[in-house]
């Protein structure tokens, strides 16, 4: 991470110039404050926030590629041997950028309650993939299903009382509206007790934006779920989804290795997306101890 510095540039790596095409971010400068380090890439963020709506994938033709001498083959042979080394040079590569890092401290934050979280359309496994490839890169531990949560923290249910409730939402939500393509990405830390916080965690997302439909969706799962006790809800809905958490003591999540993932993997920020299906959680306690108690599918 960066902080007390402004970035007026991202670079992709050395070893991915020759192989990925030039990123041009173009936004301007963004102060960080190094007494909160929180990162924050946000298409449609205030001025204190990159603007990326003129994010682009591109090869610039004028770029000053060093030359390549060519190569002399006189036989067949020689070819199938370049080939070879050329394809074992290939593979070695493609291991060294899968090596997986030693596993961290797992998540300490205590969570509580029965949660709901919806699970979006998947391009290829793409939000899978992120979630485990994060995995590997840091060491963390692994979210157990890429989810975007609806309902946090339900504590007036039994397991089998929200279960119940759950095999009753497609009567009244038969599809759960679409959500459009990812607003930005997100790498923040948040602590428990600051406003809208509900623990202290430090993650990496891709950020949702919510709309009217959703807004009436949402509230008919509240009632759903609390009946005569929902009185509505405090703001609107913020919703995002999650691809990598951490400690927030130390963390080794950043924004730049975001961007860039996100960057080389294009329909992570690039399609709408459908919600295949809403399970029920119970995440009381560690991550590692949240178990799922039910789900159902949309489509």
């Amino acid at each position: 991470m960066l902080f007390g510095t402004q970035i007026s540039h991202l670079e992709l790596p050395l070893h991915l110039k020759a192989t990925t095409p030039y990123l041009n971010y173009n936004f301007e400068p963004i102060p960080f404050i190094s007494s909160d380090p929180i990162m924050k890439f946000n298409l449609n963020a205030a001025k204190s926030a990159p603007d990326l709506s003129s994010l682009s994938l591109y090869r610039d033709d004028t770029m000053d590629l060093p030359a390549l001498s060519p190569i002399e083959v006189s036989s067949d042979t020689e070819t199938d041997s370049i080939v070879d080394d050329l394809s074992f040079a290939s593979e070695h590569a493609q291991e060294n950028l899968k090596t997986v890092a030693p596993p961290r401290k797992p998540l300490q934050w205590e969570f509580y309650g029965l949660t709901l979280w919806l699970e979006l359309e998947e391009f290829e496994n793409d939000l899978t993939h992120a979630v485990q490839d994060a995995t590997d890169k840091y060491g963390v531990e692994r979210i157990p299903v890429s989810h975007t949560t609806a309902i946090y923290g339900m504590t007036h249910l039994t397991q089998q009382e929200a279960c119940a409730k759950l095999r009753t939402v497609r009567n009244q939500i038969p599809q759960w509206p679409r959500f459009s393509k990812p607003t930005g990405v997100v790498q923040d830390i948040a602590v428990c007790g600051r406003p809208g916080q509900v623990c202290s965690i430090a993650w990496a997302e891709l950020t949702l934006a919510t709309n009217p439909d959703h807004e009436a969706a949402l509230d008919t799962l509240y009632e759903i779920f609390f009946g005569d006790d929902f009185k509505g809800r405090d703001g609107p809905w913020k919703p995002h989804n999650s691809f990598a958490y951490d400690n927030p003591e130390d963390s080794v999540l950043n924004l730049v290795d975001a961007v860039i993932y996100c960057a080389e993997h294009p329909t992570l920020l690039g399609k709408e997306r459908r919600v295949k299906a809403m399970s029920l959680w119970n995440t009381h306690g560690k991550m590692g101890d949240w178990k799922c108690l039910d789900r159902i599918n949309f489509f």
